[in-house]
């Protein structure tokens, strides 16, 4: 599956991925203070799980920051 991500495309095994699992794959680390924007919707963290993706969406990933 190809998807757009932070307006970069990038390919994946899967033919089916949730945002959940895109997640594991792309930001195993640190999914704390994230926000993730499908095809400019924000979507709750608590529908990552439920999200399938598909190859003409265009996602977001946001990353909460500190500072002045």
């Amino acid at each position: 599956m190809e998807l757009t991500i932070n307006n970069q495309t990038k390919n994946f095994a899967q033919s089916e991925l949730t945002i959940q699992a895109l997640l594991d794959i792309e930001t195993p680390a640190k999914q704390k203070g994230i926000a993730v924007a499908v095809n400019n919707s924000v979507i709750p963290k608590t529908n990552w799980d439920s999200h399938t993706l598909s190859p003409t969406d265009q996602i977001l990933i946001i990353s909460a920051t500190q500072g002045g």
